[in-house]
């Protein structure tokens, strides 16, 4: 097949899924194209610029999905519910593109016209709903930045929770009781990110 700068970066995130941000390099992707390291570099200068155009292919993707979401909303939806749409548009976006959340997380240099028009929407969001206008850039890197963290560590997670005896329970209630108690509910991942979400915003809420 032709090779061409999509093709590249479809290489270049099935790579970045298996080895990393620090690992990738131009020859995997090469090799997984079943092609020479040198003709990658007529269509992408290099890394740098591979890397961004992933960081944009992602961030591109939850935009629209965003845009979907904020489109479904009916006349009477908040501002919060609107902050919420794009952050579950984001984390499910995230959640279809292998390693997207770890490019993400661990390239915050590479700027894309994706990534900004994520930041851009978002803010304006926060602008309409009354926030100071000095807190508006620390509220939307915040939320950003958690939905972020919310998939690494969702796509993180063991597919099963490693096995623990009755004693080894019950020495757990004992040192932690906190923890093990009732203030951290046992409820499933869309909720506890719908939680997560609503809880920011409160504290959005109370800078206005």
């Amino acid at each position: 097949m032709k090779l061409t700068k999509e093709r590249i970066v479809d290489a270049g995130m099935a790579v970045f899924a298996e080895v990393g941000y620090q690992n990738l390099s131009m020859r995997q992707v090469a090799d997984r194209l079943d092609a020479h390291a040198g003709s990658l570099y007529y269509h992408v200068r290099g890394k740098d610029e591979l890397l961004a155009l992933m960081a944009d292919r992602v961030c591109r993707s939850a935009y629209d999905a965003g845009t979907e979401a904020l489109a479904a909303l009916p006349p009477t939806a908040t501002w919060q519910d609107r902050v919420e749409a794009q952050a579950a548009a984001l984390r499910l976006s995230l959640r279809q593109h292998p390693g997207g959340a770890q490019l993400l997380a661990e390239s915050p240099g590479v700027l894309s016209p994706g990534a900004l028009s994520l930041m851009e929407r978002l803010l304006r969001t926060l602008l309409d709903a009354g926030l100071p206008a000095e807190h508006c850039g620390i509220a939307a890197d915040t939320l950003l930045s958690h939905v972020t963290g919310f998939v690494l560590q969702e796509q993180n997670q063991p597919a099963a929770p490693p096995p623990v005896t009755a004693e080894q329970y019950a020495e757990l209630c004992e040192r932690f009781p906190l923890l093990m108690g009732p203030l951290i509910p046992r409820v499933g991942q869309d909720e506890k990110f719908t939680r997560s979400v609503r809880l920011l915003c409160t504290g959005f809420a109370a800078l206005s």
